[in-house]
C-alpha cells in the first residue's frame, strides 16, 4: 500500500476484502499455530494497517478518529487477535510519542512503526500499579550519561515480539517518566505465559528489568516526570479502538449464530422462525447498533479538536459490557455447537471477556465516570462533556 493519501472509500473496502478473504479465513491455522502467522503479519504492514494513526508527514496514512474506528469495525470481524499485533502500535504508543516525544524521537520512531518494521509494546501495568497507573514501583535513577531502570512489568501486549518498549518509570523525583527501551538490550527479558484463558494466539507477556543502562535520548520528551501525561494520551486512543473493536466482534457474532438458526431445524421449522429466538437476536442486534454509535460519535468528538475522555470511557465501558453479553447470547443460540467442536463463536466469547479488563476494568471506568459527574454538577450543574446547548 502506498503511503500517500489513498481514498478512504477505497481503502475501507480493501480491509473489509482482506478481513473477509484472508483474516477470517486463516483463523484455524491460527489456532493451530497458537500465533498469529509471520505472513499475515507482513500483509497488515503491507496494506498499511501499522500506520493508520499516524500521520503522513511520520511515514503513515494519518486517518481521523472517525476513520480509524471505521476501518475496526471491519478488521475486528475477524478474530481480535490479529489486531493486538498491530494495537500497541497505532493507539498506546504511537500517540504517546507524537504528542509527547521530541522530533527527534518522531523522526527515528514514527515511519518505521508505521511501516510495521518496529513494533512498540507499552509497559505501564505492573504487579502493583494496573488500575492504578500513580503506583509504579519500575524505578529509573540518573546517571552521569543517561538512566538506569530496574522493575517488572505484567500483562504486556506485544512484550515478546516488540522491539522497542515504551516503559514507564518512577525518576529521582518520584515522578512518572517513560522511556524508549530497545528489548534485546543488556538486562531486558521477557516471557509469555503457559496459559491464556482467551486471546491465547496473542498472549501478553512479562517484563523483567535488571540494571538496564538508558541513553538520556530515550528519555520521552526529554523532560522527567511528563510519563502519566503520555501514558493517557496513548490510552485515550486506545480505549476507542477497543469500543470499537468490541462492536466489529459483536457484529461476526450475531452474523455466524443468525446463519446457524436460519439453517438448525428443530421441530420441523428453523430456529429463526421461533419468537424467543428472533427477541433474542433483535436485543442483542439493537445493543450492538448503540455500541456503533457511541463509538462514532465519540470519534467525531474527537475529531473536533478535543479528547472527549469522558464520552470514550463511556463507550468503552458499554462496549465491553455489551459484547460479553451479546456473546454470551450467541453461545447460547448455538447449543451443542456453543461448547464442543471449532465454531468461530465459542472462541470470540473466550476471547472477547478480555476485552472488559484491557484499557480499564468495567468497575474502573464506572467509579471514574461517577466521579466526574459529582464534580462536574457540583461546579457547572451540568454532566460532562455534556450535549447541552449552553
Amino acid at each position: 500500500m502506498s503511503r500517500g493519501t489513498p481514498d478512504f472509500d477505497a481503502y475501507l473496502r480493501t480491509i473489509a476484502q482482506f478481513t473477509d478473504d484472508e483474516l477470517i479465513p486463516a483463523e484455524p491455522d491460527m489456532v493451530a499455530a497458537g500465533q498469529v502467522p509471520d505472513g499475515l503479519v507482513q500483509r497488515m504492514a503491507e496494506l498499511g494497517l501499522f500506520g493508520i494513526s499516524i500521520p503522513p508527514s511520520y511515514g503513515g496514512l494519518g486517518w481521523s478518529m472517525e476513520q480509524q474506528v471505521l476501518l475496526t469495525l471491519e478488521f475486528t470481524r475477524a478474530s481480535c487477535v490479529y489486531r493486538s499485533r498491530f494495537s500497541t502500535v497505532i493507539g498506546l504508543c504511537s500517540q504517546a510519542i507524537f504528542d509527547h516525544g521530541t522530533e527527534q524521537q518522531r523522526r527515528e520512531m514514527l515511519p518505521e512503526m508505521a511501516a510495521g518494521r518496529r513494533v512498540t509494546s507499552f509497559a505501564l501495568t505492573e504487579p502493583e500499579a494496573g488500575s492504578d497507573a500513580t503506583n509504579v514501583q519500575t524505578t529509573a535513577k540518573r546517571t552521569g550519561d543517561g538512566w538506569v531502570l530496574d522493575g517488572s512489568k505484567r500483562y504486556i501486549t506485544n512484550a515478546h515480539w516488540a522491539d522497542t518498549l515504551l516503559v514507564f518509570a518512577r525518576t529521582d523525583d518520584a515522578e512518572v517518566s517513560a522511556f524508549l527501551v530497545d528489548r534485546t538490550v543488556p538486562g531486558v527479558s521477557t516471557r509469555i505465559p503457559d496459559l491464556m484463558n482467551g486471546h491465547a494466539e496473542g498472549p501478553v507477556g512479562e517484563i523483567d528489568l535488571n540494571s538496564v543502562a538508558v541513553a538520556e535520548n530515550r528519555l520521552l520528551g526529554g523532560v522527567p516526570g511528563t510519563g502519566l501525561a503520555a501514558a493517557m494520551r496513548g490510552i485515550n486512543h486506545a480505549r476507542l479502538h477497543v469500543a470499537a473493536t468490541c462492536v466489529g466482534q459483536a457484529t461476526r457474532m450475531l452474523e455466524e449464530t443468525t446463519r446457524h438458526v436460519l439453517n438448525r431445524h428443530q421441530f420441523g421449522a428453523p430456529l429463526a422462525e421461533l419468537g424467543v429466538v428472533q427477541a433474542q437476536l433483535g436485543r442483542c442486534y439493537s445493543e450492538m447498533e448503540a455500541g456503533r454509535a457511541l463509538s462514532l460519535d465519540a470519534a467525531r468528538s474527537f475529531d473536533a479538536g478535543t479528547v472527549p475522555r469522558h464520552r470514550i470511557s463511556a463507550a468503552k465501558l458499554y462496549c465491553s459490557e455489551m459484547v460479553g453479553r451479546v456473546a454470551d447470547q450467541c453461545v447460547q443460540l448455538l447449543g451443542g455447537e456453543g461448547i464442543v467442536g471449532p465454531h468461530p463463536v465459542p472462541r470470540m466469547w473466550r476471547d472477547v471477556r478480555t476485552l472488559r479488563i484491557y484499557e480499564g476494568a468495567s468497575a474502573i471506568h464506572e467509579r471514574n465516570l461517577g466521579r466526574a459527574m459529582t464534580r462536574s454538577v457540583a461546579a457547572e450543574g451540568v454532566l460532562p462533556d455534556s450535549y447541552r446547548v449552553r
